[in-house]
């Protein structure tokens, strides 16, 4: 387990990621990450991905549903 130290940042408090973390993260200095609590924990994960998930999803509804869309869009 890699631990982090909640510091001070601005008027804020936070945590730095050491580059192990954000190379699985696949981020860096201005990304975002998605952060969710499951079973007691924090999940975090890279907001790119999250949205590349999503959009890859409703590509599937849209090519399985084709008609359907067809038929609600008039």
């Amino acid at each position: 387990m890699t631990q982090v130290k909640i510091r001070k940042i601005g008027d804020s408090l936070g945590v730095v990621l050491p580059d192990d973390v954000l190379a699985i993260l696949n981020a860096g200095e201005g990304d975002e990450l998605g952060l969710q609590t499951k079973d007691g924990k924090i999940v975090l994960s890279n907001a790119d991905a999250e949205v590349h998930l999503i959009l890859e999803r409703a590509e599937d509804i849209m090519k399985r549903r084709h008609k359907v869309l067809k038929e609600l869009s008039k």
